[in-house]
């Protein structure tokens, strides 16, 4: 039996009727394949029983998931393609494209960014941990876009003091729901565990300051094309705060809303600017062009009147 690293509890509360394991892929960075795995393996638990994957989920049952300590023999070099934008001796710079996860995590041992970094570079930064190298910050799954790499530990420190000092600027392009009354402004709110959904992100008092800068780029009848600025990097902090002002991101299948999505199943969000000092002292500025989904999208958003 598989060491167990933390558990972790759901109350379900909406979807009633889907299959357990596509319930718990909404909750988690995980696939769906590997999620079987861990249900034919009993690391989730309904109501204190073991059930199979297609069991269908009722409002008031308690998922209990299991986390196997981390395989670090799993942590192997993969020929994944990459989009490198920039690289020298110290950094890399890389567009990280929709759907890739960045680092392993339960259930999520191979395919991600970090197998990828592993194959592409012949060093990288350790100073994140055994299961991060290179990596400075990070990208949900489905957010698109442009990453800093650490290629040693001397200047992913440099690089970690600046973010930690504000210093790394970060730029997010998001469609979000409704057209805007505003062209600009400042959403100022602190941020925390949702007091019962333990794997989301919510406003809470006792929370962590975080403040998120907004302009309206381009306006519709019914979207807006926004860009995002990053005071603080708090978890899911576009995805929560737009939601708190009742302008949801297109398609985000956590904080957003179930209808009017443009076919899109995935949060509509794309890092797009990234600048920061290299260890040399040179300012490095880097741009992003909108992946071709989101152009797709956008230009149905045009059209909707």
């Amino acid at each position: 039996m598989k060491e167990v690293r933390e558990t972790r509890e759901f109350l379900v509360q909406e979807g009633m009727g889907k299959r357990l394991d596509i319930w718990l892929g909404e909750q988690l960075e995980i696939t769906r394949s590997q999620l079987k795995n861990l249900i034919a393996q009993r690391f989730v638990l309904v109501n204190g029983e073991g059930v199979k994957a297609g069991y269908r989920v009722k409002d008031g049952d308690r998922i209990f998931l299991s986390l196997p300590k981390p395989q670090l023999k799993s942590l192997e070099p993969e020929a994944m393609p990459l989009d490198i934008i920039y690289e020298d001796d110290h950094i890399a710079v890389i567009n990280k494209p929709k759907g890739l996860v960045v680092h392993p995590a339960a259930g999520h041992w191979d395919g991600t960014l970090v197998n990828a970094l592993l194959y592409h570079f012949d060093r990288l930064s350790t100073a994140g941990g055994p299961l991060r190298p290179g990596i400075v910050h990070r990208l949900d799954k489905d957010t698109s876009g442009l990453m800093i790499i650490a290629k040693h530990n001397e200047v992913h420190e440099y690089l970690t003091r600046q973010l930690k000092n504000r210093l790394v600027k970060r730029h997010y392009l998001a469609l979000v729901h409704g057209a805007l009354s505003v062209d600009e402004g400042v959403i100022d709110a602190p941020m925390g565990r949702h007091p019962r959904e333990r794997t989301k992100m919510a406003i809470v008092e006792s929370g962590r300051r975080a403040v998120t800068y907004f302009t309206v780029m381009d306006r519709f009848p019914k979207y807006s094309l926004v860009e995002c600025r990053l005071e603080t990097g708090r978890t899911h902090q576009i995805r929560v705060h737009l939601a708190s002002i009742h302008h949801q991101i297109v398609g985000d299948p956590v904080y957003g809303r179930r209808s009017f999505n443009l076919g899109a199943e995935t949060q509509v969000l794309h890092a797009a600017y990234l600048a920061f000092h290299h260890i040399d002292g040179r300012l490095m500025e880097f741009n992003s062009d909108l992946p071709e989904e989101f152009e797709n999208i956008l230009e149905k958003a045009r059209l909707i009147s």
